[in-house]
């Protein structure tokens, strides 16, 4: 009953919603629309179904906090390295991109330093990562998850610092190591200190993986490009990948303008890049959770 009045609710909320022109700002606590077929999703159900469109099952993009939910069991999380936030290393005023002219526009408006505090205030996040520890089935894990709706999930100073601070926690505990990726690029804003941290994490990574011999399993989501795939999100033990995920180092249009040749939408597409053996494993969203506590058994507690 309570279930059946629940469902006519949300039929009801969603008429309004539909009648009003979906003004994405009075309802988006309640309703998500599908990037892939344009549904409109009540978000609890969103949530239930692990974010999974349910009509056409589109594996659409989820929040670090909701990603730790899924992964993490219940009441063993526990943050670390809270405080860490980006400074204005350049001192530069935020510059944007007008494609309609093709150039690089300064504007006065907001320097980096206010640009990164309007996410903060957005996300509730000092920036693009959350790291800690937890059990997943049981089993104590190192685990660091990006988070794309901060400033595109872009690799910065303080999301490398965090990202190496893991890695040596988890190192000095002998624990399992999983990042879960989800990145646009290395953070302009901050030069090359953003690229800095792609060999810093690599360094960090050589001595947790060789010398140690530990286990690291990376999990690319939609979408992971530039610095991050071409970094520590490809040098796992175990490289899992998420269904009709986006994975690419540049982005398709910068590469048919660069090179003058048109790009397969199924070039840069997971299932595709599956076939070519890029990827240890593709995991649906809902069996992921099962997947990473038995390859932890078996690497680590196996004969």
């Amino acid at each position: 009953m309570c279930e059946e009045n629940e469902n006519k609710d949300s039929e009801y909320i969603e008429t309004t919603a539909i009648e009003s022109g979906y003004n994405s700002e009075r309802f988006k606590h309640l309703w998500f629309l599908c990037e892939n077929c344009e549904t409109l999703i009540y978000k609890k159900s969103l949530l239930e179904q692990k974010g999974v469109c349910a009509e056409c099952g589109a594996t659409l993009q989820m929040t670090s906090s909701e990603r730790i939910e899924l992964l993490i069991d219940n009441g063993t999380w526990r943050s670390i390295n809270t405080k860490l936030s980006s400074i204005d290393v350049l001192e530069k005023k935020h510059t944007t991109f007008d494609i309609k002219m093709e150039e690089f526009i300064e504007t006065d408006e907001q320097s980096y330093q206010d640009y990164n505090t309007s996410y903060q205030k957005e996300t509730g996040l000092p920036d693009a990562i959350q790291i800690g520890i937890g059990e997943i089935n049981g089993i104590f894990v190192a685990l660091g998850v990006m988070d794309f709706q901060f400033m595109g999930g872009s690799m910065g100073s303080v999301v490398g610092e965090k990202i190496t601070r893991l890695i040596q926690f988890a190192t000095k505990n002998f624990l399992p190591l999983i990042l879960v990726c989800a990145s646009g690029r290395a953070r302009m804003q901050e030069g090359s200190f953003s690229l800095m941290q792609m060999n810093k994490i690599a360094a960090m990574l050589h001595t947790y993986q060789k010398e140690k011999n530990l286990l690291y399993i990376s999990i690319l989501t939609s979408l992971t490009t530039g610095g991050v795939a071409a970094s520590f999100g490809k040098l796992a033990n175990v490289t899992i990948v998420e269904p009709n995920a986006c994975i690419a180092f540049v982005g398709k249009r910068v590469i048919e303008q660069t090179l003058n040749q048109i790009v397969d939408d199924e070039d840069q597409i997971s299932d595709s890049l599956f076939d070519f053996g890029m990827f240890d494993s593709m995991v649906p969203r809902a069996l992921l959770k099962n997947v990473l506590s038995k390859t932890i058994e078996i690497y680590m507690y196996g004969d």
